[in-house]
C-alpha cells in the first residue's frame, strides 16, 4: 500500500484533538497558576489592600482618639483586638489606616518613577548617540549617592510631609529605572525583527511602537514591581526618623518611632507596625520573583 493510500485510510484526526500553541501571556499566566508561593504573596496583599481600601465600611474606632486610660493595652483587651498604642489609640485601626499612607508611599512613587524614567530609558536606547548620552550620563550623577541617603538628603532639604516624602521617593527610582530601560531597549533594538522592520522601509515611531515597545514594557514592569518593597521600606525610614509623614497621621513607619520607648513595657504593641513593613515588603518581593520567574520563557 503506497504512503497515498495509507493516509486516506487513517481516520481524520478531529480539529479538537490538535493542541495549539499556547500564547505568551497563556503561557505565563499558566506558570503564575502553578506557583504557590506567589499566589499565596498574591492572596495577602489583595486582603491587605481590600482591608485598607474599605476601611471605613469596617467599623474600626477612631485612629485618632486618645485616651490617657488606655495607654498601651495588650493584645486581646476587650474592644482593643491589638491593643493600643502610646497614647490609647486602638492599634487595629492605626495600622489599617496607616496602611493607607504606607501603600501610597509604595505605589506613587514607583508608578510615576516607572512612568518618567522608563520613558527617558526607551528614548535614550532607541535614539543612541547624542541623545543616549546627554540623558544616560544625567542619569550616571544620581548614581553617586545611595537611594537611602539619597533620600533622606533630598526630604531634609524639602522638610516632611506626605508630599515631600513621594517626590524625594520618585526622585530615587527614576536613575534605575532608566538605566534599567535603556538596557533592555537597547538589546531589542539590536534584534533581528528589528533590523528586519528597518529593512521594509517602517518609520522609526512605528518600529518603537509596534517592535520594540511590547517587547520591553514587560521586563520593565516586573523591575519596577520589585521596587515597591523598597519604597514601603524606605518611607518607613523616613518616617522612622522624622523626615516622612508628620504625626498624628497614622503610617508604619511613624508607628514604630513612636512605640520605640514602650519596646521593654509592651513589646507586642511595639513590633506590630515592624511585622506589617515585613510582611507586605516580603509578600511584594516573593511577588515580583514570582513574576519574573513566569515571564523567562527558557526558565
Amino acid at each position: 500500500m503506497t504512503d497515498r493510500a495509507l493516509e486516506l485510510a487513517a481516520p481524520e484526526t478531529p480539529r479538537s484533538w490538535v493542541r495549539r500553541p499556547a500564547s505568551y501571556w497563556g503561557g505565563v499566566a499558566t506558570r503564575l497558576a502553578r506557583d504557590p508561593v506567589t499566589l499565596i504573596c498574591a492572596a495577602i496583599l489583595l486582603a491587605i489592600v481590600l482591608v485598607v481600601i474599605f476601611a471605613p465600611l469596617i467599623g474600626l474606632d477612631d485612629p485618632y482618639q486618645q485616651s490617657v486610660v488606655r495607654r498601651l493595652k495588650p493584645p486581646g483587651t476587650p474592644g482593643h483586638l491589638l491593643g493600643t498604642d502610646e497614647l490609647g489609640r486602638d492599634l487595629l485601626a492605626r495600622l489599617v489606616y496607616g496602611g493607607r499612607t504606607s501603600l501610597l508611599m509604595g505605589f506613587l512613587p514607583v508608578l510615576i518613577a516607572t512612568l518618567v524614567g522608563g520613558t527617558l530609558g526607551i528614548v535614550a536606547g532607541y535614539a543612541g548617540g547624542l541623545i543616549n548620552t546627554a540623558v544616560m550620563r544625567t542619569i550616571d550623577v544620581f548614581y553617586a549617592f545611595p537611594s537611602v541617603l539619597l533620600a533622606v538628603a533630598i526630604s531634609g532639604v524639602l522638610g516632611g510631609g506626605v508630599r515631600n516624602g513621594l517626590l524625594a521617593l520618585t526622585l530615587v527610582f527614576i536613575p534605575s529605572i532608566a538605566r534599567v530601560s535603556e538596557s533592555i531597549t537597547m538589546h531589542v533594538s539590536t534584534q533581528d525583527f528589528v533590523d528586519a522592520a528597518r529593512a521594509t522601509g517602517a518609520y522609526p515611531h512605528q518600529i518603537l511602537i509596534g517592535h520594540v515597545l511590547k517587547n520591553v514594557v514587560a521586563p520593565i514592569l516586573v523591575f519596577a514591581s520589585s521596587l515597591i518593597s523598597i519604597s514601603i521600606v524606605i518611607a518607613a525610614g523616613l518616617s522612622f526618623l522624622g523626615l516622612g509623614v508628620a504625626p498624628p497621621i497614622p503610617e508604619w513607619g511613624l508607628m514604630l518611632s513612636t512605640l520605640r520607648p514602650a519596646i521593654y513595657v509592651a513589646p507586642l504593641n511595639a513590633v506590630l507596625p515592624g511585622v506589617m513593613i515585613f510582611v507586605t515588603s516580603m509578600c511584594f518581593n516573593m511577588m515580583s520573583d514570582g513574576f519574573r520567574n513566569a515571564m523567562d520563557v527558557k526558565a
